[in-house]
């Protein structure tokens, strides 16, 4: 038997989740930011020396550090400065103008108002704000107020006026700028809102910096020790690269980051590539990933490219970003450089889009690990799924969209989509390794509604959706750990708890594995987070103490 040193901390008397189809321990040594041995109390006591902290789990289980797959943690933590639109936040359209108000009385004339999370659905009018009323709130102040997918935004006069969008300005390809009888309406969807974005205020070098602390803070209170930033320079360009590596060397990006680098013309690829930012450069720390591209937009927004037409009193299939041409060339070339490529597609019509043009690519330049990516994945059929596995693509979903926008799916496609949707038993029992993610700030980082809706397939309000698809916890801690570290290519270093990964741990205010749902769902809570052995999160003081 090898010898091992004493180790920095040991954590014993609960329950150690080590990795899907790994006996559960009793407790877990850490050294050196590494996972030293797993066993049982009995067996940590050789490695506890005089200066081993030692954290008592009485019960409670500890998990890998969770790894949020596809997030937005830098936008994340900026909208965290923001006006919260989210039901919760504000349920009638009374509510979200009153919260735009009172945010006008604090601001200076001509000063933006940004706000974010409104549900059509969830409002007691059942219809998007009108420009109209966002004017009345706010006369003086520009208004972007975006919806929770983050693919659809209302913005006012003035907003319209500062981007000189007109009723005659034309429709950009992949977009919508919405007229009803003539009258701008203030809608505008997907490429349709980059003249607004391009008059937006830029946030500082330190506000950047401020807001990816902000985001992993919060992340890390659930346990989150890795994320995928999934559209990195999709608001502040090239800035966002050097904005994550001052948060690193300055000690606040508490935790690790995968960078997904937003695709050119748009986004920074081309700068990146040409100063050799390509996937997998980095280290544990911040890293390199895919290339992200989007197809279509949001199922709950109407936008996302479907074969079959949505419900409501206009017909429409969504809408594609690019043509096919545009999404075979732009495929072929990120991935003719070398990158991962992680690709926007919810729509059946847009996975199909994605589909051919990454079978092309890896046609035309063959590697058997590259592991590309669609990302939500949500309405895919079962024969794209069968030429996805043969093709080594994997889906990144975010089961929580149906927790959040299950009712308001089934709203806008009354047929078997919603329930065959995000479909995480079949995934898994086909050979995939979906990776849960919340896709935050669309849905709220906050991991127990995702891991209620994998165990149940209940909706925010109770409404059961493909019932077939529920998975076991232990599938779900997986989900969260395992298979968050392959889909971003890193599973040698981290997702499980075996000696020699990385010392990354969630210690829970129970043991979720005897919990039932509706226990982890509103009783439950993340006591410690540890990364690379080191305190980040500790919710009950005893790191402290």
């Amino acid at each position: 038997m090898p010898i091992l040193p004493k180790a920095d901390v040991v954590l014993r008397g609960g329950r150690v989740f080590v990795a899907y189809g790994a006996p559960v321990a009793e407790a877990v040594a850490l050294w050196s930011g590494k996972v030293l041995a797993v066993g049982s109390s009995s067996d940590m006591e050789p490695l506890i020396g005089p200066k081993t902290r030692v954290v008592e789990l009485r019960g409670r289980l500890a998990t890998p550090g969770l790894f949020e797959a596809h997030a937005h943690l830098l936008p994340l933590g900026l909208g965290m400065a923001e006006i919260d639109a989210r039901p919760h936040n504000a349920r009638t359209l009374d509510d979200l103008l009153g919260l735009i108000r009172a945010e006008a009385a604090r601001k200076k004339p001509g000063e933006w108002i940004m706000a974010r999370g409104y549900d059509q659905f969830e409002l007691d009018v059942k219809r998007h704000p009108h420009r109209t009323e966002l004017d009345a709130a706010a006369p003086d102040n520009p208004v972007y107020l975006v919806r929770a997918c983050g693919h659809l935004a209302v913005v006012n006069s003035l907003a319209l006026k500062l981007a000189g969008v007109t009723r005659s300005t034309p429709v950009p390809a992949g977009g919508a700028i919405e007229q009803v009888n003539g009258e701008l309406t203030g809608l505008m969807a997907e490429n349709g809102r980059a003249p607004v974005k391009a008059v937006l205020p830029d946030p500082s070098d330190e506000d950047l910096v401020a807001a990816i602390e902000r985001g992993a803070r919060y992340m890390n209170s659930f346990g989150i020790t890795s994320t995928m930033d999934a559209a990195v320079g999709i608001r502040s360009k090239y800035r966002e690269i050097p904005a994550y590596r001052n948060a690193v060397r300055t000690g606040r990006q508490p935790i690790r980051v995968t960078q997904c680098l937003l695709a050119s013309p748009d986004g920074i690829l081309d700068q990146c590539y040409a100063e050799g930012l390509i996937t997998g450069a980095g280290d544990d720390m911040l890293r390199v990933g895919p290339v992200k591209i989007f197809t279509d937009g949001s199922a709950g927004g109407k936008t996302a490219a479907m074969s079959e037409v949505y419900a409501g009193e206009e017909e429409t299939h969504g809408i594609f970003c690019l043509t096919d041409k545009e999404m075979e060339e732009a495929t072929i070339e990120v991935h003719a450089k070398g990158y991962q490529l992680a690709v926007h597609a919810i729509g059946d019509a847009a996975i199909e889009q994605t589909l051919v043009s990454m079978e092309k690519a890896l046609a035309k330049y063959p590697d058997a690990d590259r592991r590309h990516r669609i990302e939500h994945c949500g309405f895919n059929t079962p024969e794209q799924m069968r030429r996805m596995r043969r093709a080594g693509i994997e889906p990144v979903p975010q089961p929580v969209f149906l927790y959040d926008f299950g009712d308001l799916y089934r709203s806008v496609m009354p047929d078997q989509r919603p329930e065959t949707s995000y479909p995480m038993k079949t995934w898994i029992d086909m050979g995939f390794k979906p990776a849960a993610s919340t896709d935050a700030p669309v849905c709220d980082a906050n991991i127990y509604p995702n891991i209620y809706q994998m165990l149940t397939r209940k909706t925010s309000r109770g409404t059961v959706v493909g019932a077939t698809e529920k998975i076991s916890i232990e599938r779900v801690i997986q989900a969260y750990t395992e298979f968050g570290a392959y889909v971003n290519k890193c599973e040698d270093h981290r997702g499980t708890l075996r000696p020699g990964q990385a010392a990354d741990i969630a210690v829970f205010s129970r043991d979720l594995l005897a919990a039932t749902p509706e226990q982890i769902l509103g009783e439950t809570r993340c006591d410690l987070t540890l990364l690379g052995g080191a305190c980040v999160h500790d919710a009950t003081g005893e790191w402290r103490a």
